[in-house]
């Protein structure tokens, strides 16, 4: 209504008796209504300053006490930096680089070996940590075996890939075992990339390794994070039958997500099939495990 009052009165000569437009308007209105004013208390000053204001503000604005009430035995403090004086950073904040002894000495054995690990190919920032023993004093290190090549391409994932990578080392089961049972260890992760390329999908490699490093160590806690060997039963009874102590396997994400995220040659379904057919296996001892 407003809008249109004014368009007419700017158009038309005001009368006589009126200064302006906005006087028109007003007076065709049947209920003026006056302009809002902000109260103020006049013995408060304006601030001059960043300072002055957010003392005002400080002083005016309800607090997050006010809406939310703890308990006494609840309450806390947290200490806040600033400039002048700023909080160290949390130790868990700073990585060293990686060295020491037993770093050099996994190092070197796996490079004599050929042994590749989860570790170094996927470029994990807490290598160092964990080869050099870090807090518990005992180093450990994820084998990965069946070479450093997937023929899978899953966007989350660094290794490399190729739709024909070299075929496995023979002796890499041996290999990987004389080098973990000479790491005094007590539980180790043994894990592959997907070898779509191969008749058994890689799952014979994998219960060799597990089978001798058994042999050698038979204390020793061995969990297989194994692929999905494109759901065939046949292959995940091998594995999980070779004397492992956890079988695991990574359903990666959401079903929602499986497309976007993983290789088309895998999806949710058939992970779930893969831990299914494990539970309805012999227990024997055996754990399961999905990530």
């Amino acid at each position: 209504m407003y809008p249109r009052l004014i368009s007419v009165a700017r158009r038309c000569k005001p009368p006589k008796s009126y200064t302006s437009a906005s006087v028109a308007v007003r007076s065709l209105s049947s209920s003026p209504t006056p302009p809002q004013t902000l109260d103020r208390d006049p013995s408060t000053p304006r601030p001059k300053t960043l300072a002055d204001l957010r003392r005002r503000l400080e002083s005016e604005s309800p607090a997050l006490s006010d809406f939310v009430r703890l308990r006494e035995s609840e309450e806390y403090s947290v200490a806040v930096g600033s400039k002048k004086n700023p909080l160290r950073k949390p130790k868990w904040m700073k990585e060293t680089i990686p060295g020491g002894s037993k770093y050099a000495k996994i190092k070197a054995k796996l490079r004599e070996l050929k042994l590749h690990t989860v570790c170094e190919e996927a470029k994990c920032p807490n290598l160092g940590e964990c080869w050099s023993g870090g807090e518990t004093g005992t180093a450990t290190a994820t084998i990965m075996i069946l070479g450093d090549t997937c023929t899978r391409g899953c966007r989350f994932c660094n290794v490399k890939t190729s739709r024909t990578p070299p075929p496995p080392d023979p002796n890499e089961p041996t290999n990987v075992a004389e080098a973990i049972a000479s790491w005094g260890l007590e539980y180790v992760v043994i894990t592959s990339v997907d070898r779509d390329d191969l008749p058994d999908q890689g799952s014979g490699h994998f219960a060799e390794t597990v089978h001798k490093l058994k042999t050698l160590k038979p204390d020793i806690l061995i969990e297989s994070l194994v692929p999905d060997f494109r759901g065939d039963s046949s292959c995940v009874e091998k594995v999980a039958t070779s004397g492992l102590d956890v079988f695991a396997h990574n359903i990666e994400t959401v079903e929602e997500l499986q497309s976007m995220v993983r290789d088309r040659r895998a999806n949710f379904k058939q992970s779930i099939e893969v831990l299914k057919w494990r539970k309805i296996m012999p227990q024997q001892g055996l754990l399961r495990r999905r990530r």
